[in-house]
């Protein structure tokens, strides 16, 4: 867990394999650590993450692993459960992987004898992103090559089914809009579902493609953002459907944008895997440039740790963390 700054990274912690995606959980676990899950070539790893920039008695990062789980093929995309806590006795780790097979599969582990998963079939095409319902955690949301969005309970019946005009690229979920879905199209449409009466009932445009990637801003309901081409856009959706500010930022293209849990004008956008590396930018709102760069080995999957301004990208073998100003 050393400081690197031969890549300008915080820290980082080495992995047996690729790394194809990493999360950190969103939710409160009821522990001081924070959950970390990574997703390799036929594995998921749950660890935990402890930064001295929360605890004066960690010296740079403590990384320990709780439990790794067989998935047997490569790990596309991971959503964490609310449900999961780790000061319940015995403590519950549930997540849900999107994988290569086009199956979700629904992983519930007391981190002893019980380990179980359910496999979600369904989609026919590759599913790019999913996401648990954030407050009960009962509904699963999936976006799919397949140009739908699924939600599914948790014994992986359909309970709604939304006919996408492109492929859906994000879906998102928030706590307190607890009866809406974000969908984001590859077309560059974003729109938004009552999950009532299954519904559009807002769209947002970016007027540029392929739109890769959109995220719903935690800290204001009202801020989406998204990349599309080589640009980061940002909307508030009571003004207008088309963003109010736009900037390029990769130049061969942008892959993913999501928006720090701490702060709701700073937020990392990546650019695509290129030969050698991958660009991680964080920008905040008040500043014309990035206010960090960096970059990873071939890099894949980004993510905001839940209470620090800190995010961390997957790499090859390698997971990197930055620690960035608010």
């Amino acid at each position: 867990m050393k400081q690197d700054s031969t890549r300008n990274t915080s820290y980082t912690v080495d992995c047996e394999d690729y790394v194809h995606v990493v999360k950190f959980s969103p939710f409160d676990s009821g522990d001081s650590c924070s959950l970390i899950a990574y997703g390799g070539n036929n594995y998921v790893v749950v660890g935990t993450c402890r930064f001295q920039e929360e605890d004066a008695e960690v010296e740079g990062m403590q990384y320990k692993t709780l439990r790794t789980f067989h998935h047997g093929i490569r790990v596309d995309a991971i959503a964490w459960s609310p449900e999961t806590r780790l000061d319940a006795i015995p403590p519950q780790i549930r997540f849900c992987t999107a994988a290569s097979d086009r199956k979700l599969r629904l992983f519930t582990s007391d981190l002893q004898d019980k380990n179980e998963f359910k496999t979600f079939d369904g989609h026919s095409d590759y599913i790019n992103d999913l996401v648990f319902a954030p407050n009960e955690g009962q509904e699963i949301a999936s976006v799919s090559d397949d140009h739908t969005c699924r939600v599914w309970d948790l014994e992986g019946n359909e309970k709604a089914h939304f006919v996408l005009r492109s492929p859906g690229m994000s879906v998102c979920w928030h706590p307190e809009e607890a009866f809406k879905l974000m969908v984001a199209e590859k077309n560059g449409t974003i729109r938004f579902y009552d999950l009532i009466t299954q519904q559009a009932i807002l769209s947002l445009e970016c007027e540029q493609t392929p739109l890769m990637s959109a995220d719903w801003c935690l800290k204001n309901t009202l801020k989406i953002g998204a990349v599309a081409g080589s640009d980061w856009l940002i909307w508030d959706i009571t003004r207008s459907s088309y963003p109010q500010d736009k900037r390029p930022v990769h130049v061969d293209r942008a892959r993913l944008f999501r928006w720090s849990r701490v702060n709701e004008n700073l937020f990392a956008t990546t650019g695509y895997p290129g030969k050698t590396t991958t660009q991680l930018q964080v920008h905040h709102l008040g500043h014309p440039q990035p206010i960090l760069t960096g970059t990873a080995a071939v890099g894949s999957g980004l993510t905001w740790h839940r209470t620090l301004p800190l995010c961390a990208v997957g790499g090859d073998h390698k997971i990197f963390f930055w620690v960035t100003e608010m």
